[in-house]
């Protein structure tokens, strides 16, 4: 008999009765976890910070949670959550050395979390209003492939061929150890940075943010990266995953041993290009937000609307060392 995977958004449903990954019925309210993992909110305070919803309400990290049972952590979260705690905290070496797989796990897991969390206010607001809780098919598909991949925390999964998604790990040059989190999930799109590196991941586009990107990322190459430099990488990423056009299809194939998972060619939806046509003063808009710390607007990075400005690269369009970049004053 084939293995039988969980898909909760066949009936959407999202009880806390249930664990969030096996779909198995839990004993207990107390089977749950944090969707930030606990040794890194210790790590950066972030216990009870504000954490900003889509509706615009306001929770905090703590109290961002996922029904979860004690056999799903036991198993697959808590022994893939101390290899990568074990990794972050060492820095930008040990963070390089972990496989795709492990990084797309652990950012998936919390990007689920997020996206459960707010699905649940949805549900909850729109029965309060006597209204039937609606979902974009577009979206439930797409949220619907993220969860099957992430059953591969607690069964064998095997990805063929491509894999499904873009992650980038940066070496950042800084004098303190800084926190900043990102994440976009309507796009599956994430950023982290703390400790001497950053991430960015496109969590479902089959690797083609990277490709999109890949001249600047050869121009990189490895080279750490000042803080604003890491942040307009990520502007970049966000950006261009708002243009990428198509809805990934993937070949889910259970078997008695394992599950195979296999991207379907983009190529062969459509014949126009992948990625929406790029414009620079949206984009700007984009580093605007990513450049706030440094109290960049709009007008300063498109003062040249065909050249917006960059940290990354100088007027030659040459990656710019991190140590001869001057910030703005």
């Amino acid at each position: 008999m084939a293995i039988q995977l969980y898909k909760p958004f066949n009936t959407l449903n999202f009880s806390k009765q249930h664990c969030f990954l096996s779909g198995e019925r839990l004993q207990s309210t107390e089977e749950e976890i944090a969707v930030f993992p606990v040794w890194l909110m210790q790590e950066y305070k972030l216990e009870d910070k504000p954490f900003k919803l889509l509706d615009e309400s306001m929770s905090t990290y703590k109290d961002m949670r996922l029904p979860c049972s004690n056999e799903t952590y036991e198993l697959g979260i808590e022994p893939l959550e101390d290899e990568i705690r074990a990794a972050f905290l060492k820095g930008y070496d040990a963070v390089a050395e972990l496989s795709q797989i492990k990084l797309f796990q652990w950012i998936g897991k919390m990007v689920y979390g997020i996206l459960f969390n707010e699905i649940r206010i949805g549900i909850r607001q729109q029965k309060a209003n006597n209204e039937e809780f609606v979902f974009s098919q577009s979206l439930i598909h797409k949220f619907s492939n993220l969860h099957i991949m992430l059953q591969s925390i607690i069964m064998p999964v095997e990805f063929e061929g491509s894999l499904p998604w873009t992650i980038k790990v940066f070496k950042t040059d800084t004098k303190q150890d800084l926190f900043s989190y990102r994440d976009e999930i309507n796009t599956l799109t994430f950023s982290l940075g703390m400790k001497d590196f950053g991430i960015v991941a496109c969590l479902q586009d089959n690797g083609t943010n990277g490709l999109y990107h890949r001249e600047i990322l050869e121009k990189i190459n490895q080279q750490p990266l000042h803080l604003i430099q890491f942040e307009e990488i990520c502007g970049r990423f966000f950006y261009s995953n708002y243009l990428f056009n198509r809805l990934p299809e993937y070949t889910v194939m259970p078997t008695e041993d394992t599950i195979y998972i296999e991207a379907m060619p983009l190529r062969g939806m459509s014949n126009k290009p992948l990625f929406d046509v790029w414009q620079n003063r949206v984009y700007g808009q984009v580093l605007e937000n990513f450049w706030k710390p440094w109290g960049l607007v709009l007008f300063e990075i498109i003062k040249d609307p065909e050249k917006p400005l960059s940290y990354l690269l100088d007027q030659e369009e040459n990656f710019r060392p991190s140590g001869s970049v001057v910030l703005p004053s």
